[in-house]
This record gives structure tokens, C-alpha cells and sequence, in this order.
């Protein structure tokens, strides 16, 4: 079980080279793991990078089963270069409208793509195009999210009906990246 899912968001920003850092030795991240896990053609790979482990231990994870899902997000976070917190990833890919389709930057038959893809490899494929498409630029906690769960034989199946929601803006109600029950906070 990954605990503490948040943890993604932060092994990320620690990578990531920020001039605006206060300590000088942190200021260049760690642009070496990101290439290393950029290169990696399968999420077998991406398991026995040492950024990946300290992402599972970051993250909480407590069974080895944890692994795949981690290492899937190791691969494809090191492709992000922006994160774009004030909207859902599959917003951000949705077309305007269900009306427009040909709005979207991800368009429907790669979504449907996307949303079949349940191997982790195909996935690794699969969301790396879509950050491709995103021009690097994606919502750092919510991709991470779903990045954990879409493997899932049942958490995965909630996760997609929430995309496919929010990619074709069919939800009423505005579609902010919202956290899981889990990452709630308490009342």
C-alpha cells in the first residue's frame, strides 16, 4: 500500500533543477536519475534505478507489489518539466467541449488508447506521449495519482471513469485535481 502518495510531488521537485533553491548544492537537483529514468524502455528498468527506491520509500509503500506502480511514475514524472497544479491532467488534454473534439490536445482515439492501456509497459508508453503532447506541462500530483492506481485491477477502473469525466468536461462541477480519500485531511 503506497501511503503517502503526496511523496511524488516532492521526490519530483528535489530532481528537478531550481536556481531558486536556497541551499546552493540544492539548486542543480539530481539531473542524472532523471536522465537515467528518461532512458528506460520498460518499467522492469526503471525498478532497479536507485531514484526509484528512494521514491518508494518516500512514498511509504509497504509491499513489494508497490514497486510496478512506483516505477511507472518514476518513468514518466522524469519527463515532466513543469508542474501545472490548477488543473486535472485530463482536463488540461480534453477537448473545450464534448461538442469539439478537435480541440483537444489529446485526441479521443488516443485517449480511448490511454484508457485501454492496463500493462505497465503499455502505460509507461502511453503516458509518456501523452506528457509529450502536454508539452512536459502537467499537474505533478494528480498525474502521480493516477500513475499508482491505473495498474490496479479495481482502483484503476475508478481512476479512468474520473478522467474520462473531467477529459471531456463532463462533470458539472469544476475539475480542480482533487485528492483521493486517502489523502483527505481529516475533519
Amino acid at each position: 500500500m503506497i501511503r503517502y502518495p503526496q511523496g511524488a510531488h516532492v521526490w519530483w521537485r528535489g530532481l528537478r533543477p531550481d536556481p531558486g533553491r536556497a541551499n546552493p548544492a540544492d539548486r542543480s537537483g539530481d539531473r542524472a536519475a532523471l536522465a537515467r529514468l528518461r532512458r528506460c524502455a520498460t518499467v522492469a528498468a526503471a525498478m532497479q534505478e536507485p531514484a526509484t527506491l528512494a521514491l518508494f520509500r518516500l512514498c511509504q509503500a509497504d509491499h513489494a507489489g508497490d514497486l510496478v506502480p512506483i516505477a511507472l511514475a518514476a518513468a514518466v514524472l522524469a519527463h515532466l518539466r513543469e508542474d501545472r497544479p490548477e488543473i486535472s491532467v485530463a482536463r488540461q488534454l480534453g477537448p473545450e467541449s464534448p461538442e469539439r473534439p478537435e480541440t483537444a490536445r489529446l485526441k479521443p482515439l488516443r485517449f480511448r488508447r490511454l484508457l485501454e492501456a492496463s500493462e505497465p509497459d503499455d502505460c509507461l508508453a502511453a503516458f509518456r506521449r501523452l506528457l509529450a503532447l502536454a508539452g512536459g506541462e502537467a499537474n505533478a500530483r494528480d498525474l502521480a495519482r493516477a500513475l499508482f492506481e491505473w495498474t490496479d485491477r479495481f482502483r484503476g477502473e475508478e481512476v479512468r471513469r474520473r478522467w474520462i469525466f473531467a477529459y471531456w468536461n463532463a462533470n458539472p462541477q469544476p475539475t480542480p485535481a482533487t485528492p483521493s480519500p486517502a489523502e483527505a485531511p481529516a475533519p
